[in-house]
């Protein structure tokens, strides 16, 4: 768990200097026609990550939720463990400013691996830090919720 990188890379594989195979960066940030460009890391777009903490229910469950943005897209994922020994449902909910909700239904198999499941990707509207995202996993579509894991959850204190 704690895992935050996008995992793949994004466009400039092609030795052209630039990102999506234009023109290089000056460095800062901008081409060199003027054009604002996002920033990079040398390997594409880099993606920034607001996570809540990392929960685990009395059951087994195990999760993390993030907001995740590269460039001009937004998408919520869930980081999540299963030890229950059943088959559950997971519902991640991306939340946007002005109301919009993007919902995914993730099939939450039996097992103790780690999964990831996520929305699909948003242009990006607004303040980017007005979104959140919420998973919630329970015990079938009627069963009862095991767990609720959100990007903007407070952490955990021991008792």
């Amino acid at each position: 768990m704690g895992r935050v990188s996008d995992g793949r890379s994004a466009g400039g594989s092609d030795g052209s200097g630039g990102v999506d195979g234009g023109a290089p960066e000056d460095g800062r940030g901008s081409r060199p026609d003027g054009a604002e460009r996002p920033r990079t890391l040398g390997v594409g777009l880099a993606t920034a990550a607001r996570c809540g903490p990392e929960l685990v229910s009395p059951e087994g469950v195990e999760a993390q939720t993030c907001v995740l943005t590269q460039g001009r897209e937004t998408w919520a994922r869930t980081y999540y463990r299963n030890a229950t020994g059943d088959d559950l449902t997971a519902v991640l909910a991306l939340m946007a400013p002005g109301g919009r909700t993007v919902r995914m239904h993730c099939a939450v198999g039996a097992g103790d691996e780690p999964e990831v499941c996520e929305t699909p990707r948003e242009r990006t509207s607004g303040d980017v830090s007005a979104y959140t995202a919420i998973a919630e996993f329970a015990k079938g579509a009627d069963g009862p919720l095991l767990l609720r894991s959100g990007s903007n959850s407070p952490a955990q204190k021991a008792r």
